[in-house]
């Protein structure tokens, strides 16, 4: 399959709002992307009319595993995630996010994170590196446009 994205980006739907500020980022610079959130798809109909990110998450959480939306999140996720050269995970991520950094590192993409973690752990060395806010990630992505 072609790569058609430089970067997936990943992360908690509870984060939305940092999310969609990093997603700025990568249009300001012109450099391709797949985010969730920005896919009608990817978000499908569940908590439909429900603005508040976490209650739209438990209204997500509550649906069965192997439930039809559930399957073509997940289907839609990998595929597009496989298009991608590069993992970004902003953090606070949950687990969805983790194991969506563990693909990626396992495909042998590069992967970054930005944001703080909780505790050190050895598998976050998987990132080439852990932008700690948005400008030293701008700076990366100035740099790696020109």
């Amino acid at each position: 399959m072609e790569n058609n994205y430089d970067f997936f980006i990943a992360g908690r739907a509870r984060n939305k709002d940092n999310i969609l500020k990093i997603c700025d980022l990568f249009d300001k610079y012109n450099i391709s992307y797949y985010c969730f959130l920005k896919n009608d798809e990817t978000m499908g109909s569940y908590g439909q009319g429900i603005e508040d990110p976490y209650e739209k998450q438990k209204a997500f959480e509550s649906m069965g595993l192997k439930s039809k939306e559930v399957l073509n999140i997940f289907k839609i996720d990998m595929e597009e995630e496989n298009r991608c050269n590069n993992l970004l995970l902003v953090l606070p991520a949950g687990k969805s996010g983790h194991i969506e950094a563990g693909i990626a590192y396992g495909q042998n993409k590069k992967c970054y994170a930005i944001g703080k973690f909780d505790a050190t752990d050895s598998l976050y060395n998987i990132f080439e590196k852990i932008f700690s806010n948005e400008t030293e990630l701008e700076e990366f992505l100035k740099e790696r446009n020109k």
